[in-house]
């Protein structure tokens, strides 16, 4: 399917009337709004309702807000699958009060703060394609760089990070050396997360989409070619996996000692 306008990608949920009178904002979220999609990926729209949508058709999603869940439609168009999620106002406004500098004072980790999906909702206010609603997404989209929303989920992924590095330090130490190459992959994983994290590129729940992130951050204190060689473990030598470990360990600690979390 090509598309080029808002029009274009609102056509095929007005056909189905999928749009409700009470929307207050649509957005094309995912990799199509990035432009990272295949012909293989779905068609993914967010939809801000003032009231639940609920049809013969629509399936649910349980979440940790009030009300307790988001319903879903799904169709096919043109061969491509769609899916449509409808959020309330209400309930988008709810996870960005989750994200306050109150929450983060208080050592809460994004964990705690937000359920994978909550998380990823959010986050995706930064790239997204508006359709219906401009103001109202560019409005929230503020409140989110306000938030300390990146600060949490940094941190979160900083945490892991360490802990993961603990475990092939302790691993190498009693020679558990396979144990602690993939504690050492876990280590690189999360910090480097982190890392996209600080730069404003969120989606850690998906690491598919790792190294499209890292070329979009494009950070300075690690090259992409350098990261690419340890996420395929080019250098890796089975006869010396230490060697491995704490090459990549020596990564993790030089990027945490870099990047600011709040």
């Amino acid at each position: 399917m090509t598309t080029t306008t808002a029009q274009d990608w609102l056509a095929p949920l007005y056909e189905r009337d999928l749009i409700p009178d009470g929307t207050v904002a649509a957005f094309l979220v995912g990799s199509a709004a990035r432009g990272w999609h295949n012909a293989r990926s779905d068609f993914d729209i967010y939809v801000v309702t003032t009231d639940v949508w609920q049809t013969e058709t629509s399936g649910t999603i349980r979440m940790p807000l009030d009300p307790p869940r988001v319903s879903t439609e799904r169709f096919f168009d043109d061969e491509q699958r769609w899916e449509v999620t409808y959020w309330l106002a209400s309930q988008i406004d709810q996870m960005l009060a989750k994200v306050s500098w109150a929450v983060y004072d208080s050592g809460i980790v994004a964990n705690e703060a937000l359920s994978p999906r909550e998380e990823t909702t959010i986050a995706r206010l930064g790239h997204c394609l508006p359709l219906l609603g401009h103001a109202w997404i560019e409005d929230r989209y503020e409140q989110l760089k306000a938030s300390a929303f990146r600060s949490i989920v940094t941190a979160r992924s900083f945490s892991l990070a360490d802990d993961a590095a603990e475990d092939a330090l302790g691993q190498l130490e009693s020679g558990q050396l396979e144990s602690a190459v993939l504690s050492g992959r876990r280590a690189l994983g999360h910090a480097v997360d982190g890392l996209l994290e600080s730069a404003g590129e969120f989606g850690s729940h998906m690491p598919k989409w790792r190294p499209v992130r890292f070329r979009a951050a494009a950070p300075e204190i690690l090259s992409f070619e350098r990261y690419w060689a340890l996420e395929t473990m080019r250098d890796y030598d089975p006869a010396d996996p230490q060697a491995w470990v704490q090459q990549v360990l020596t990564v993790c600690q030089d990027i945490s000692v870099h990047v600011e979390v709040r």
